[in-house]
C-alpha cells in the first residue's frame, strides 16, 4: 500500500508520475515544517509562504532527486536554506519578533507558548508565563547558525548526522554549536532555578 511505503520511495514513485506519492509526502511533512520554519522565522505569514516554496522547490526539483539521499534530509536542507535566506533579507529586524502574538487576537499566546495548559496556581502562572517570555528571548538571541542546530536537535529530534549534512558542515561543529547554545540557554534560565525552588 503506498501510504505505508517510506520517502525515499514515494519520492521515486512521485518522479514517475504517481501525484498521490506526493500528497501523502506533503500529509507527512507539512506540520513538521511549518513548525521548524515558523520556530525559525518567528512569523505565521512567513512561514506560510516558506512552506509553500519549500514543496514547490521539492516538485521543482525531483527529477534530480536521487535515493541515495534521505528525503527528509534533502527537505530540511531546502526548508533550511529559504530561512536562512529569508533571515538575511530580514536582518534588520530585531530578534524579538519571537515574542510577538501568533494571531491578531489581543489574548493570543506567543511562539513558544505550545506548551499544554494545566491549572496551577497564579504565583506558578506567573514564573511559567516569565519563563516562556525569557525562552523566546534567549532562543531569539542565539546566533542563527546555533539556533538553527538547537531548533532541529530539540524540536525535530534529529540526530547530529543528519543536521550536520542538511546544515553542511561536520558533525563535530554542530556538536559545538549545539552546546553553545545549551549553555547561553541555560545560562539565561538560571535565575528560574530558584524561583521554581521557592514555590510550594
Amino acid at each position: 500500500m503506498l501510504r505505508e511505503e517510506a520517502d525515499e520511495a514515494l519520492m521515486i514513485h512521485y518522479q514517475k508520475g504517481d501525484v498521490r506519492a506526493f500528497e501523502i509526502l506533503l500529509e507527512r511533512h507539512r506540520k513538521p515544517i511549518y513548525n521548524f520554519i515558523f520556530r525559525f522565522v518567528g512569523s505565521r505569514d512567513v512561514a506560510e509562504d516558506l512552506l509553500q516554496e519549500t514543496f514547490l522547490r521539492v516538485i521543482k526539483g525531483a527529477a534530480n532527486y536521487q535515493r541515495k539521499a534521505k528525503f527528509t534530509t534533502w527537505l530540511y536542507t531546502i526548508a533550511r536554506n529559504l530561512c536562512v535566506d529569508q533571515s538575511r533579507r530580514k536582518k534588520h529586524r530585531k530578534a524579538a519578533s519571537l515574542d510577538q502574538p501568533m494571531t491578531k487576537s489581543e489574548d493570543s499566546g506567543t511562539l513558544m507558548d505550545v506548551i499544554p495548559g494545566k491549572e496551577m496556581p497564579s504565583d506558578r502562572k506567573a514564573v511559567s508565563r516569565q519563563l516562556h517570555q525569557t525562552i523566546h528571548r534567549a532562543l531569539a538571541a542565539l546566533p542563527g547558525e546555533q539556533r538553527e542546530v538547537f531548533l532541529m536537535r530539540e524540536f525535530l529530534n534529529m540526530p547530529f548526522k543528519q543536521i550536520a549534512e542538511i546544515v553542511g558542515i561536520p558533525e563535530n561543529t554542530v556538536k559545538s554549536r549545539m552546546r553553545y547554545a545549551l549553555e547561553k540557554l541555560r545560562l539565561e534560565l538560571e535565575e528560574y532555578k530558584d524561583m521554581a525552588k521557592a514555590l510550594p
